[in-house]
């Protein structure tokens, strides 16, 4: 299990290193790349960083919930890891965004539809890895409030295994929408940090698995 999660923080650590190097590389100097690469306002470059920077930043709340509601020490360092990690994708995605001088929300943009679907609730053409947009939640393996509300009332175990299962769902889905940008997305560190993250994921996702089935757990269907 050890090796498992290790190879999951290497992934996201080279995709992060090569991220930064690649943006430095092409927002100064003179061998800046022409304007006309800027990505587009609706473009899945730009689609993509604002719809992971919002998938991110439930799955930092998340992490820290349950950081508070379990003295579990592989728990709470799995949650560590995840809050960590992901606040840090989180603020390239919206460090990119400030530098193609593009919004962090755009008011009539659905969610997911740069992946050209008709947003979150019509997924048709993709594979979200199993994973549907709960009535409730803004994208496919996103809680509700009502599960982050339960999160936060629970003690122990039970807060343990149903932020496992509820972590496995936003893992599924964010590695649907990662498959997406590094298929998708013109600007190659993005590609490079969406690889990664699809990499990374699904590290955690066996490695989860395995920390339910310690619990007596199984995983969520689908």
């Amino acid at each position: 299990m050890a090796r498992t999660y290790w190879a999951a923080g290497s992934a996201v650590g080279l995709a992060l290193l090569f991220a930064v190097g690649a943006t430095v590389a092409t927002a100064g100097g003179a061998d800046s790349a022409p304007s006309s690469r800027t990505p587009g306002l609706y473009s899945a470059d730009a689609g993509f960083a604002r719809d992971m920077a919002v998938h991110h930043q439930q799955a930092v709340e998340m992490s820290f919930i349950v950081r508070d509601r379990t003295k579990d020490e592989p728990v709470r360092s799995l949650a560590y890891d995840i809050a960590n990690t992901q606040a840090n994708q989180r603020g390239m995605l919206l460090g990119w965004l400030d530098l193609w001088g593009l919004p962090k929300a755009v008011a009539d943009e659905p969610p997911m539809s740069w992946m050209g679907t008709q947003g979150a609730a019509g997924m048709e053409g993709h594979d979200m890895g199993g994973v549907v947009t709960k009535p409730g939640a803004l994208m496919p393996g996103m809680a509700t409030k009502e599960e982050l509300a339960q999160l936060g009332s629970a003690e122990g175990r039970d807060a343990e295994v149903l932020y496992l299962r509820l972590m496995t769902d936003h893992h599924k889905g964010g590695v649907a929408m990662a498959r997406g940008c590094a298929t998708q997305c013109e600007n190659p560190a993005e590609r490079a940090l969406a690889q990664g993250m699809v990499e990374a994921q699904q590290s955690e996702l066996s490695l989860m698995a395995d920390m339910l089935k310690q619990r007596g757990a199984e995983p969520p269907a689908g």
